[in-house]
């Protein structure tokens, strides 16, 4: 692979991660884009939230869960990017981003995010997801918080 493909696939997945986190922002004017969201998926892509015991989630269903709680109790939720870390091999990736959420503009908090991606007709798509909470015994690793500014 040439340093030039390489690098367009970097900046393709960088591209998804990006729209996967604004699209889960929302706020007074500012709608979440459920259809960026589902659009990064495979089919049959398996989501696997904090929560443990680890349990799969479709992608129509954590969207449903979601746009349930932006109408209720989450009525703004900002998802930004502090950090990325992608691994490219022929047609499949490993993407890393470290997160910074906002909940009703109050409650702060940080995970990391892991992707599996598969290259499929040109187009790179979200195999599977997983995330965990960044805590103080946990926090999240310096390689995706400097990853930010260093590329």
């Amino acid at each position: 692979m040439s340093d030039s493909e390489s690098k367009r696939d970097e900046d393709a997945i960088r591209a998804i991660i990006a729209r996967q986190f604004a699209s889960l922002s929302w706020g007074e004017g500012r709608a979440p884009g459920w259809d960026d969201f589902t659009g990064d998926f495979l089919t049959g892509a398996c989501l696997f939230p904090a929560a443990r015991p680890a349990k799969p989630i479709s992608v129509a269903d954590f969207v449903e869960r979601m746009r349930k709680l932006s109408e209720t109790s989450l009525r703004t939720f900002d998802e930004t990017v502090v950090g990325v870390d992608i691994h490219v091999f022929g047609n499949i990736a490993i993407a890393a981003a470290g997160a910074e959420m906002t909940e009703n503009g109050a409650e702060t908090s940080c995970s990391v995010e892991m992707m599996l991606l598969v290259k499929s007709e040109g187009s790179w798509k979200i195999a599977a997801q997983a995330w965990d909470k960044a805590s103080a015994i946990n926090p999240l690793p310096d390689t995706l918080v400097s990853a930010a500014t260093s590329r």
